[in-house]
């Protein structure tokens, strides 16, 4: 198929102008951003985006559980192909993660616009740009919630329900920013055909290999439990030690157990614990309680299922060893699967085009593609993240990375809106 979106260089320089700006909000000093989900810094973003398409003539708007949508209507009366990511953050988070993916579909969404009033040619299918709220789960959990929910993996009523560590509700933090719409603004399974999502791969393949284009193939699988080790509060001088059930003793023999869990089973398992809560937290008291919330990823269901029942002994023997007993639920969970070969194949067929190098990839990490696919045909573009640095303030992808994956994203948008998917529908 011929390239129908040249390389604009003018729209490059405008990417990156918006880029800096998007970056400057919630920014942190070492280069990152904080803006977690429903914040201030958050909400502000989110303005700047809906402002961005409401000067291009995109319709926007917000649903119920906080995604925002920027319509274009290209084929009057026809479903859209959605194209987005996410412009939450975790913690003095990197500016890429995330927000690229954003920024790049509304520019290749606006590059469309602007080459099919050129060329006076209707698409298939219209084009929208979605944010999809509280991908990273840092202030919230689970991460993906919003894409969760508008492809009825997650009920909304639990979502709007769901409580940071203060107390505060989905539902009070979305009104606190004017994050939240009434209704549904599309319905998965009706009005969308596909989407396509550009994000950092986060990883070192590409960087490592001098590729500019990573076409996801499948995910990792993961367990994420929540997990709660409960003791006795003490006095830390005057009680003996014999005679102590310290939950945080409790904890800390999970932390290590799960990073030897790691290295027994070498590059295949990934092992986390990224949150941990004690209470009550004081110097001279044994802890009662601890909150932790663990992870594990594997390419191989399998070996995950393995894992877990190891852990889960472990966990046992940790309960004797440290008198406590220790609470664990399902938090977050799925398995390993496949995007739609389909999918990879055009992205292949596009980067083969624009002379880009590109080689398959498989994700470890979570995005809301990973949700998309299971309700339509899905397209999932990595570009490289410099020494594979993610969720930190040193993140970094290069200026001619994040133009070339827009240049990719664009042309996968067009033949996306032509119909190139639909027979895996």
């Amino acid at each position: 198929m011929t390239i129908r979106v040249p390389r604009d260089d003018v729209a490059d320089a405008a990417l990156l102008a918006d880029f800096t700006t998007l970056s400057a909000i919630g920014a942190t000093p070492a280069g990152g951003v904080e803006r977690q989900a429903a914040t201030d810094a958050d909400g502000q973003t989110r303005a700047w985006l809906g402002s961005w398409l409401t000067e291009r003539g995109f319709a926007v708007r917000q649903d119920q559980v906080g995604n925002l949508f920027g319509l274009l209507e290209l084929a009057p009366g026809r479903p859209y192909v959605l194209a987005g990511s996410h412009l939450d953050s975790q913690p003095r988070g990197g500016r890429f993660d995330g927000a690229y993916g954003v920024l790049a579909a509304a520019h290749a969404a606006d590059r469309l616009r602007r080459h099919h009033r050129r060329t006076g040619r209707t698409p298939r299918y219209n084009v929208a740009v979605v944010d999809w709220f509280n991908e990273e789960g840092s202030r919230f959990k689970p991460s993906m919630m919003g894409s969760a929910v508008f492809t009825g993996a997650m009920p909304l009523d639990t979502a709007l329900a769901t409580t940071d560590v203060a107390g505060v509700t989905v539902a009070t933090a979305l009104r606190a920013i004017d994050g939240q719409g009434t209704g549904h603004v599309l319905d998965a399974g009706r009005d969308v055909a596909a989407y396509a999502e550009i994000h950092i791969e986060q990883g070192r393949e590409l960087d490592k290999a001098g590729n500019t284009l990573g076409l996801v193939d499948s995910t990792w699988a993961a367990n994420k439990y929540e997990m709660s080790v409960i003791g006795s509060q003490a006095h830390t001088g005057a009680t003996a030690m014999a005679d102590r059930q310290d939950a945080l003793y409790g904890a800390a023999l999970v932390v290590v157990a799960l990073r030897e869990l790691a290295d027994r089973y070498g590059t295949d398992l990934h092992t986390s614990c990224g949150q941990l809560t004690v209470h009550p937290n004081s110097p001279v008291v044994v802890a009662r309680e601890v909150h932790l919330h663990l992870d594990l990823r594997s390419p191989s269901d399998d070996l995950l299922a393995e894992a877990d029942e190891v852990l889960r002994t472990r966990l046992a023997e940790i309960e004797v060893q440290a008198d406590v007993s220790i609470q664990r639920r399902f938090s977050h969970t799925w398995k390993g699967q496949h995007y739609h070969p389909e999918g990879v194949a055009l992205a292949a067929a596009v980067a083969d085009d624009l002379g880009i190098g590109h080689q398959r990839v498989r994700t470890r990490a979570g995005h809301d593609s990973t949700n998309l696919k299971d309700v339509v045909p899905t397209v999932m573009l990595f570009v490289p993240s410099v020494e594979g640095i993610s969720h930190a303030e040193a993140e970094y992808t290069t200026d001619e990375d994040l133009c070339t994956g827009v240049d990719v994203l664009t042309e996968v948008l067009a033949r996306l809106a032509d119909g190139a998917l639909d027979a895996t529908a």
